[in-house]
């Protein structure tokens, strides 16, 4: 389960308006984290991540399903957002065996050299033109108190 002030925090930008792949970063900054505090491991950067989209969209995140990945990975990010509409307690059988299962993995993943890594390789795979607008909206969007260059 995520923490309370991580799902405030979603909430809160919710609110103000921001994307659900914003939103849901909060729960994936908790889980890179939990990694390095030891809380568990992870295999890669990427497994981490994938904990962390698929906490936000069981918390009910409006987060789309990749639209890549495979079917299975579809499934299962559709599965996780149908269960964020109708939030259960999760069984303790199956969240305590994949903590379990977590504990033991490294905590390599969540290192500042693996994240680097998983950064770079994301952005290789968009085009100029994407990271262009990205970084074009991100001036417009950004609270003019954050940014030196939209103030």
């Amino acid at each position: 389960m995520p923490e309370d002030d991580v799902v405030k925090r979603a909430r809160q930008d919710e609110r103000e308006g921001k994307a659900p792949s914003t939103q849901a970063g909060e729960f994936v900054h908790e889980e890179i984290e939990h990694v390095k505090e030891g809380k568990h491991g992870a295999r890669s950067a990427k497994q981490a991540i994938a904990i962390g989209l698929s906490k936000a969209r069981r918390a009910g995140v409006k987060l789309p399903p990749p639209k890549s990945g495979g079917e299975e990975v579809r499934k299962r990010a559709e599965r996780d957002a149908e269960k964020g509409k109708h939030s259960a307690a999760p069984s303790r059988t199956r969240s305590r065996a994949a903590t379990k299962a977590l504990k033991r993995e490294g905590a390599r993943a969540a290192s500042h050299q693996a994240l680097s890594r998983q950064a770079t390789e994301s952005a290789k795979r968009r085009t100029v033109e994407e990271r262009s607008a990205a970084a074009k909206k991100a001036v417009r969007t950004k609270r003019a108190a954050g940014s030196k260059a939209s103030g």
